[in-house]
């Protein structure tokens, strides 16, 4: 057999570039990217096909410390991507210290899987400083390959694919040649949606936050999508409905365009706010919004 195939998971702490890399990776905007930690919510598979491989890069959510049901589904992901890699990406940046990352890196460490530790945002460092914290992670994880990286610029892009390529195992591929991700087009939906709550307001609001593409439906050259938005408490409804439905209309409209750019096709996009109570520590929600198995 002359063909590769395989899972090549990102892990790291939040705010490292994973979704960032992921996109470069795939050529595609697939994760969502804003400064706020835990962007990344669920595991998506992104799929680069070739003549002779598949290679299968998951974006994963950053490594935490679980504090309600959802987190807990969060790290989930994390604990099912150790368990069916046959290579990883372990990201960190500059600044970075061993000690301090979770104890997903240690038993990383421990397992014999090849790993790429990617040295990540070298375009913010002086060239002393990414020889010095490399040769700290490259004492610390002897059995990784540590490359210092730019997932902003897409420096050493070009070579960590070539890596990625030479881990990979003989195999028929898992998926379709032309597909490109697992995820289904209203899962984009909701992320594009989600991304642009996140980026227009603050503090406890966008995590509290959950977004169900309720109808999606092309006709011709127009989408017409209409989504639900879910906060857990009633008092954060006005909030993001906003003075005369202002807010509203702005994550709408930014969305709109974002989503047009997606699917090349212009988009109709109607949005609701709704009420949850402590969704993020329900079951049957938490199901609902894809983060448990029925």
């Amino acid at each position: 057999m002359n063909h590769k195939a395989g899972y090549i998971n990102i892990l790291g702490k939040p705010n490292v570039g994973k979704s960032t890399l992921m996109n470069a990776l795939i050529g595609e905007r697939l994760s969502i990217i804003t400064s706020k930690a835990q962007t990344t919510r669920h595991r998506i598979l992104g799929i680069v096909n070739g003549s002779d491989f598949q290679m299968i890069f998951s974006d994963l959510p950053g490594i935490i410390k679980p504090a309600y049901k959802m987190q807990e589904s969060m790290m989930d992901f994390v604990r099912t991507s150790l368990e069916d890699a046959d290579a990883f990406i372990y990201m960190v940046q500059i600044g970075d210290k061993p000690e301090k990352q979770p104890e997903e890196y240690t038993k990383i460490k421990n397992m014999k899987i090849p790993v790429l530790l990617l040295l990540n945002k070298m375009d913010l460092a002086e060239h002393d400083e990414v020889e010095t914290e490399s040769h700290i992670w490259e004492t610390d994880f002897p059995g990784a390959k540590v490359m210092p990286f730019s997932a902003k610029f897409n420096w050493n892009l070009e070579t960590l694919m070539k890596d990625m390529l030479d881990y990979l195992p003989e195999s028929e591929p898992y998926f379709d040649k032309d597909a490109w991700t697992d995820r289904p087009e209203r899962f984009f939906v909701t992320e594009i949606i989600r991304e642009k709550i996140l980026m227009n307001y603050k503090q406890e609001i966008p995590y509290s936050c959950e977004v169900v593409c309720t109808y999606f439906m092309e006709d011709g050259d127009i989408i017409k999508i209409t989504a639900d938005i879910y906060v857990e408490r009633e008092s954060q409804k006005p909030i993001i409905i906003g003075k005369g439905g202002e807010m509203l209309k702005k994550v709408g409209t930014q969305a709109r365009l974002d989503l047009e750019k997606f699917f090349g096709k212009k988009v109709f996009l109607e949005t609701f706010v709704r009420v949850s109570d402590d969704w993020r520590n329900n079951e049957s929600m938490l199901r609902k919004f894809g983060y448990r198995d029925y």
